[in-house]
């Protein structure tokens, strides 16, 4: 019966059900369905910003193929692209784990010399945390960074006649998981989270998201959330990926954003090339045409793909 109801629907639905019956709070400016959620303390000159997400043994690394430095690396850039999404700046986390049958301290001891790297190049302080046991290692990560009151960047923002834009070049992940090797491996264990683009766009984007599901599908959730559609060309690929990789692939971690067109965006912000790629548009929510032709959204669904197991 779950099976058949996941199939029905897939991760958009579900977070959708959990609001509605989660409701909100007080002091809550954003709570369920975006990078973020949104706190708003009282008489506080910025808002907090809380993310959380999930390192699975056999979902988003492999102990065969990624090292435990990688693996400790990506739980905190994972939860650090969340941050960068909505114009935020990073000041600590908590770090929970599942450990399974075969971890020992050498490899914890890796985990956290991966994970503590990028925390201090971030200067992300880790706060805390919890151990216990699973049949697989499984990581859960919440990470707490701040904005200036009622500047946090949403998916929602955007208008009709926005530009769209992405930064860096996708696929390179997707590209790195299927080869095992180059450099778009190192994209895959070692992502980059874009916080200085992020604060950049503060003041200039009206909508943003990371793109860690893929292109087709992260675009449809921003114009569901925002209540357009969208037309878009081909975004720049990463160089040896195709164009499918770029478009569904996912774990990229660059940004999706929407400015308005009298916006003068520069080609590159830090180093990390901004493009234009399409324009927002009144049309049904979430509908998404590459070249006047309908994309499907075929980016990772967790849910649907458990249940088609």
């Amino acid at each position: 019966m779950v099976k058949h109801e996941l199939a029905k629907s897939g991760e958009i639905q579900w977070v959708d059900r959990i609001r509605r019956l989660a409701g909100n709070a007080p002091g809550m400016e954003l709570g369920i369905g975006d990078d973020c959620a949104i706190f708003r303390p009282r008489g506080s000159p910025e808002d907090l910003l809380f993310t959380t997400d999930l390192l699975i043994e056999g979902t988003h690394f492999r102990r065969e193929t990624h090292s435990a430095e990688d693996a400790g690396w990506k739980t905190l850039a994972r939860g650090l692209s969340d941050i960068a999404a909505m114009g935020g700046a990073p000041r600590f986390c908590l770090v929970s784990l599942a450990l399974a049958p075969w971890t020992d301290t050498r490899w914890l001891d890796g985990f956290y010399r991966g994970l503590l790297r990028l925390a201090r190049r971030t200067r992300t302080v880790l706060a805390g945390g919890d151990i216990g046991r699973g049949r697989v290692f499984t990581c859960d990560i919440v990470v707490c960074g701040t904005v200036p009151r009622g500047q946090a960047l949403r998916r929602g923002g955007a208008r009709a006649g926005d530009a769209i834009y992405v930064s860096g070049a996708l696929g390179g992940s997707a590209l790195g998981l299927a080869r095992g090797t180059g450099k778009g491996w190192k994209r895959h264990v070692r992502p980059e989270p874009r916080l200085a683009l992020g604060r950049f766009l503060r003041r200039r984007a009206t909508a943003a998201m990371d793109l860690s599901d893929g292109l087709s599908l992260d675009l449809r959730r921003l114009c569901l959330a925002s209540r357009l559609s969208a037309r878009i060309e081909p975004p720049p690929v990463f160089p040896g990926a195709t164009l499918a990789q770029a478009l569904h692939g996912g774990e990229d971690y660059e940004l999706l954003f929407t400015a308005p067109p009298r916006v003068r965006m520069p080609r590159a912000c830090e180093g990390v090339p901004l493009t234009r790629i399409g324009t927002m548009s009144r049309g049904r929510p979430g509908a998404v045409t590459l070249n006047d032709e309908s994309l499907p959204p075929l980016g990772y669904d967790h849910l649907k793909l458990i249940a088609n197991r």
